[in-house]
C-alpha cells in the first residue's frame, strides 16, 4: 500500500527536517518546498498528496499566496504554520481556506497529531453515509453537498462541521465539544476559530443558515 504523501513548504531548511523527520518516522513520505511557488509547482506534479503544510512568512510567494492558488483547485486539507499570533493574521488563514492555524514555536508531535486528526477524518468520509435535514443533503462517500438540490461547495472543514451539526441536531453543542470532535484535539485558545468556521459556513448555506443556531455564552445548535 502507497503511503501517505505530504507537502511541508517552509524557507527554514531546518523546519523542514525537524517536521519532516517527525512525519517519517509516522510512515508518511515528505515533500518539502523551500517556497510557495515552489510549492504550488510541487503539489500540481504529484496529484496524490493528502495534505500541505504551509509556513506564512516564505520569500519568492508567502503562505497566504500559496494557500489561495491551492484552493482554486483544491480541497486539500491545510496547516498554516506562523511565528505571527495575531487574531487578524489567523482569520485571514481561515478566510483563505486553512483548515489549522499553529504558531512557532510548536511542540512537532502536536503538529503531527494534528496532522494524523485531518487524515483520520478524511479517510472515514469514505463510508457512504447520507445525512438528510432541512432540505440539506450530505454524502460522506462523495463528500458533496446539495441545499434544496444545488451543489454547495464546502471546504474540507466547513463540510466535516456541517456533518457533525446535522449528525447532532437539535443538541446543545459547546464550542469545545465542536473543536475536540470536528478538530480532534483539546484546544485551550479562544473560541475564534469555530466562530469563523460557522460564519463561513452559514455564508454558504444562504437562507438555510440560520438553521445553525447560536446559543450565547455556550455554543451552537443545529435545528431543522
Amino acid at each position: 500500500m502507497d503511503r501517505i504523501k505530504i507537502l511541508i513548504a517552509d524557507d527554514e531548511a531546518r523546519m523542514r527536517k525537524l517536521v519532516g523527520d517527525f512525519l517519517r518516522k509516522k510512515d508518511y513520505e515528505v515533500v518539502e518546498a523551500e517556497n510557495g511557488q515552489k510549492a504550488v509547482d510541487l503539489f500540481f506534479e504529484n496529484e496524490d498528496i493528502s495534505l500541505v503544510i504551509l509556513d506564512v512568512m516564505m520569500p519568492v510567494m508567502d503562505g497566504y499566496t500559496a494557500l489561495k492558488e491551492l484552493r482554486q483547485y483544491s480541497k486539500v486539507p491545510v496547516i498554516m504554520l506562523t511565528a505571527k499570533s495575531e487574531e487578524k493574521d489567523e482569520l485571514q488563514g481561515f478566510d483563505l481556506g486553512a483548515d489549522e492555524y499553529i504558531s512557532k514555536p510548536f511542540s512537532p508531535n502536536i503538529l503531527v497529531a494534528r496532522v494524523d486528526a485531518i487524515l483520520r477524518r478524511s479517510n472515514a468520509i469514505g463510508d457512504g453515509k447520507r445525512l438528510e435535514a432541512g432540505g440539506i443533503v450530505l454524502d460522506t462517500g462523495a463528500r458533496s453537498c446539495t441545499i434544496d438540490g444545488k451543489g454547495v461547495e464546502l471546504s474540507f472543514k466547513e463540510f466535516e462541521l456541517l456533518q457533525y451539526f446535522m449528525e447532532n441536531s437539535g443538541l446543545a453543542l459547546s464550542r469545545e465539544k465542536i473543536l475536540n470532535n470536528v478538530w480532534n484535539y483539546d484546544y485551550f485558545g479562544d473560541a475564534r476559530t469555530i466562530d469563523t468556521h460557522v460564519k463561513k459556513l452559514r455564508a454558504k448555506m444562504g437562507e438555510k443558515g440560520d438553521l445553525i443556531k447560536t446559543i450565547w455564552g455556550m455554543g451552537y445548535k443545529f435545528e431543522a
